[in-house]
């Protein structure tokens, strides 16, 4: 019998052991959930064990795009559904709530303490994020006392423009720089090899367009970016991706097949890399 190369047997291990996973989550939370009628969970005083946990970041929305929410938008399954499947493909050891069904993941504001013991910070429609200059501070002591945060769902030229006059409150551009993540970067190479950055789109938009299209924007977000901020010593601080949903690949990754087959193996490949990559760097 002929073997099949070592990164299509893990891609075919994750397609698999993903699809499965997908049936369970459908069983388990049902077909369908209106997005954003779940009330924040805030991050406790004390948090509850020493197991990797997501926290996400709510926000002041400025401004509106499209078929977004705000800070709320993709939460809360989008990390529940990442943290299970990490645990699931890897050792890695996740939190769980007091009945140890659910992954524990919790809602931050900038200027509470407890963002300061967030390993992973992330965020959903960050072109509507406004900060104001307290904030601004936080998330830069945060990103500099070794934070990471990854942004994701934000679509064309306006969407950008308002998180790079955002982030640069955070973090200025002179010194810290935003830069486009090459293919051969380690990052995408943490488990999985991901060869390039796919175009995700929200389930929604999926259905109106029949698949047809996976641009949100039109020509407007042809093309899907992952974008960095590092350190002086080189470490991702910020990671942006920018005209692609990938967190809706985890978010809905049961409630259609055929999404579930387009997207989801190449979110899933892509959000472990970077998340392994976070918690080692």
């Amino acid at each position: 019998m002929t073997k099949a190369p070592a990164a299509r047997w893990k891609q075919l291990v994750v397609a698999g052991i993903v699809l499965t996973c997908a049936a369970v989550t459908q069983a388990q939370y049902g077909r369908y959930f209106r997005e954003g009628s779940i009330a924040p969970r805030f991050a406790p005083a004390d948090f509850p064990d020493r197991d990797f946990f997501v926290c996400r970041l709510m926000y002041t929305r400025v401004r509106y795009e499209e078929m977004g929410l705000g800070w709320i938008t993709d939460y809360p399954y989008a990390e529940r559904n990442l943290m299970t499947r990490i645990s699931e493909l890897t050792k890695t050891r996740i939190s769980h709530d007091g009945e140890g069904q659910d992954p524990n993941t919790w809602v931050v504001r900038a200027t509470d303490p407890q963002l300061f013991h967030c390993p992973y910070l992330v965020s959903s429609d960050v072109g509507t994020l406004g900060l104001t200059p307290v904030e601004a501070a936080r998330l830069h002591d945060y990103l500099l006392k070794g934070g990471f945060w990854w942004v994701d769902d934000f679509w064309g030229t306006e969407a950008w423009a308002q998180w790079q006059s955002q982030i640069s409150m955070v973090l200025p551009p002179g010194e810290y720089p935003i830069r486009d993540v090459p293919l051969d970067d380690p990052l995408l190479r943490s488990l999985y090899t991901v060869k390039e950055v796919p175009q995700i789109t929200n389930i929604t938009f999926w259905r109106r367009s029949e698949g047809a299209t996976t641009s949100e924007r039109g020509l407007d977000s042809e093309e899907a970016h992952l974008r960095a901020i590092r350190d002086k010593k080189g470490r991702i601080m910020v990671l942006m991706t920018h005209n692609t949903d990938v967190a809706d690949s985890w978010e809905r990754e049961g409630e259609d097949p055929g999404f579930f087959y387009q997207f989801s193996p190449k979110g899933y490949a892509l959000g472990i890399d970077v998340l392994l990559h976070a918690m080692t760097h």
